[in-house]
């Protein structure tokens, strides 16, 4: 949520309307307060927020690898908010419907809401980009090129691969990663089908899958946004990937913690009112 918010500042330059601006920048507005409501959540646990968000390195902040890449232009920002932001909302629903964490289900109330809104100004754009035709969608295939491999990714390990179970014994969760997985893609495959843009994924009636047409996972070139998928790798050398953080990811710190020439949410800090405030 937190990371969220400097890539979709830096996006919203792109906005081809005032209206459009102000909708990302009510978006932005949401992913903080998202965060603050997390940040809180651990509050309770004994962390401290404001170490959190201003004390760490910037490599100790713990994010979906699509957040430390830059959004380049509107298409990227549209495609951000749908496929993105669905990931977001399978992972928050199905923790919000099977929690046992009474603070963390009661606090994905409103979060629910307000995603929800994020994923259909995405979807809007999507289908808005698609009509216009030409250069313009292409740039929208370009962004899904990179984005839908990496919402693939963003739920982790195959179940076969996953032997920790604990999230799922406790209660702080209610669906195997390979589930959420294939919920994200039932409504992606369709909304990409729809807005006519390729993807590498069909649904297999025969089976009652989704099923993705490359070995997963597969080797991905930050420079050019592109997924190398003759490439296959092991998870170990996608979780390494993980760790070593994408292109934008000092960036994007600094600008949470109002460090070097980017303005953003240092001016919050001040002693500790503005975040709570927040």
């Amino acid at each position: 949520e937190l990371m969220s918010a400097p890539a979709y500042y830096l996006a919203a330059k792109d906005a081809p309307t005032i209206s459009s601006r102000i909708a990302v920048s009510a978006v932005i507005q949401d992913e903080l307060g998202h965060a603050n409501i997390a940040y809180r959540l651990l509050e309770d646990l004994g962390e401290d927020k404001e170490h959190l968000v201003f004390g760490r390195a910037p490599h100790e902040f713990k994010n979906p690898y699509g957040f430390d890449q830059p959004l380049e232009n509107w298409a990227e920002m549209a495609v951000a908010n749908g496929l993105f932001d669905r990931a977001g909302i399978v992972l928050l629903s199905d923790v919000h419907a099977n929690t046992s964490y009474g603070p963390l289900k009661r606090a994905l109330v409103k979060v629910d809401k307000e995603e929800y809104f994020h994923l259909r100004h995405g979807e809007s754009w999507m289908r808005r980009l698609s009509k216009a035709g030409g250069e313009v969608k292409e740039m929208l295939q370009r962004a899904v090129d990179w984005m839908f491999p990496t919402g693939i990714e963003w739920f982790g390990l195959p179940d076969e691969l996953k032997h920790h179970s604990g999230q799922l014994e406790y209660r702080l969760k209610g669906k195997t990663n390979d589930q959420l997985r294939q919920a994200w893609m039932a409504s992606i495959v369709p909304l990409c089908d729809e807005v006519g843009v390729e993807i590498p994924a069909h649904y297999d009636a025969g089976a009652g899958t989704y099923e993705v047409e490359y070995e997963l996972p597969c080797q991905f070139d930050p420079d050019e946004k592109r997924w190398l998928f003759e490439e296959p790798i092991t998870w170990d050398e996608v979780w390494e990937r993980w760790r070593t953080r994408g292109p934008m990811n000092q960036r994007y710190t600094e600008m949470i913690q109002g460090r070097g020439t980017d303005i953003f949410g240092g001016a919050f800090r001040g002693n500790g009112a503005g975040a709570d405030a927040r």
